[in-house]
């Protein structure tokens, strides 16, 4: 029986259909047509391949995915899915399998359009691989930055050593500019790190300087032993030192180094590959040394800082020593010199001046004892913190010439940081009286209990209203601030013409104990 128009029409169809078209019947999964498509996708020829067995041409890792795909299509009549099939050849590649149920010569079957996807997935897979590692990358980045500014103090190795988790190196160097001479700051390399002290650059000529700031972008040498400008310049800096520190080196990579604006050092990158450092690699390692500028300026800041704050306690000491210990010194000189004439002349004054002058020296050895506790931050947490208050009572009595009662109930131990708290919360309430009470009485009190700490600090001066806070004094505020930073609470009783009291009370938490 000759085939009518309309079938040579379909037969025509599926012989030249670009994708596979496989025809499988459903109750013994055995190919029985297939078009010439198919078998080449698989290897075979088509006498070859009518008959295979589903089996022998889905993957075993598929064939789970092929049962799913099978029963979708005999449930809803057609269905997609994704599969991995096999060559005659043994390798494996990609399919999009997109099946439909008809019957062929009288018996179901499942039509399969087959279509290799190998290239598309590779290329997928290539691209979730190259996402996979910029996050790697996004991530190692930020750790890097947040180890870097998290370094106060001028770490320059370090620097070095997080270049190297980004961008791997078999040398590198950190140089900050010292006009007009790179001074290596640090070095990484088997023959380097013996080199810090001459392994330093001059750059003399404006132009050598532009030539490494490169508008602040990396320069890349693939050699630098060709003749290309940038591998002779690296030559020319290094001047005699060439031959032996670029020993074993091909490749080279300058990272230059700005912060504030101004050029102010580079970092250098070696491998023993010729050509080994990618424009990649020059946009990580840009990133990194942008971070470490911001590092190095912030450690210059924090060594200013330091220098400043130095500065400013040796001035504050001075004028301690000026104002208390000066001050009593004086007078107890003035006292010790008319005391003589005036015992032969009253000798019950004389005996009251004596007394004046014991207290003037008691009060400034107190003063002097708390600046040298002051001058050795341990002696104000190793000492008791009833001998400190009372070192305080007695430097307030001899600078103001008033009675400083100091009463420790039992003793005890505190943090080191809440027992400095109280020294300086007292000695700055000492000091406001001192300054604004006019009180001819102050009573010191410090009561342990188990797990607690109460401060008292009386006097009986002129008092004030707390609600009224006066244009430019702060030191309560700045009493209150301190005490709720250690974890205490700070309360004020005072009004015009009774005195002041200020209570302090600090209670150890459960996460302190259990520490």
């Amino acid at each position: 029986m000759q085939p009518s128009e309309e079938e040579k029409l379909f037969q025509s169809i599926f012989e030249n259909a670009s994708d596979g078209l496989i025809v499988t019947d459903l109750e013994t999964q055995l190919v029985v047509e297939a078009n010439p498509a198919a078998c080449a996708m698989h290897g075979y020829t088509y006498s070859e391949f009518i008959g295979l067995h589903r089996s022998e041409i889905v993957h075993p890792d598929s064939q789970p995915i092929y049962m799913d795909y099978l029963l979708a299509v005999q449930a809803r009549g057609n269905h997609e899915a994704q599969l991995i099939h096999i060559h005659r050849d043994g390798t494996q590649f990609d399919v999009e399998l997109r099946g439909t149920l008809f019957t062929y010569q009288d018996r179901p079957c499942l039509l399969s359009v087959v279509r290799d996807i190998s290239r598309r997935v590779r290329a997928e897979r290539q691209l979730q691989h190259r996402v996979e590692a910029r996050a790697r990358e996004q991530s190692t980045l930020l750790e890097i930055s947040q180890t870097l500014a998290s370094a106060l103090e001028l770490q320059p190795g370090l620097i070095l050593d997080q270049l190297r988790v980004i961008v791997e190196f078999t040398h590198a160097g950190l140089f900050v500019l010292e006009d007009p001479v790179l001074v290596a700051l640090a070095l990484r390399g088997p023959s380097w790190q013996q080199q810090e002290t001459i392994f330093n650059i001059r750059l003399d000529r404006p132009e050598d300087r532009a030539a490494l700031f490169n508008n602040h972008q990396p320069t890349l040498i693939a050699d630098v032993w060709s003749e290309e400008p940038a591998a002779r310049l690296i030559r020319l800096f290094l001047g005699n030192q060439a031959a032996v520190l670029l020993e074993g080196v091909q490749s080279w990579m300058w990272v230059p180094l700005a912060g504030k604006g101004r050029f102010i050092g580079v970092v250098g990158v070696a491998h023993t590959e010729r050509d080994y450092f990618s424009v990649h690699h020059a946009g990580l390692a840009l990133t990194v040394a942008n971070q470490a500028a911001i590092t190095l300026v912030n450690a210059e800041l924090y060594e200013q800082a330091q220098t400043l704050a130095a500065l400013q306690e040796r001035q504050r000491l001075a004028r301690n020593l000026h104002d208390a210990v000066n001050q009593s010194l004086f007078s107890a000189g003035l006292i010790a010199e008319v005391l003589p004439r005036l015992w032969e002349k009253d000798p019950e004054e004389g005996r009251r001046s004596l007394e004046d002058l014991r207290r003037l020296t008691r009060g400034a050895q107190a003063d002097m004892r708390l600046l040298l506790a002051e001058l050795v931050p341990s002696t104000l947490t190793d000492a008791k913190l009833g001998d400190l208050l009372r070192m305080l009572g007695n430097a307030l009595a001899g600078r103001m010439n008033i009675p400083v009662s100091v009463i420790v109930t039992t003793e005890g131990t505190l943090p080191a940081v809440v027992q400095e708290a109280f020294y300086h919360l007292c000695q700055e309430g000492l000091n406001n009286i001192a300054k604004h009470a006019g009180a001819s009485r102050v009573d010191i009190q410090l009561q342990y209990e188990t797990g607690a700490v109460e401060l008292h600090i009386r006097d009986d001066g002129r008092g004030f209203d707390p609600r009224l806070v006066l244009p430019g004094h702060y030191g309560l505020s700045m009493m209150r601030e301190r005490a709720t930073a250690v974890g205490a609470t700070f309360s004020i009783t005072s009004q015009p013409g009774h005195g002041t009291e200020i209570v302090i009370r600090w209670v150890e938490t459960q996460e302190q104990e259990a520490g």
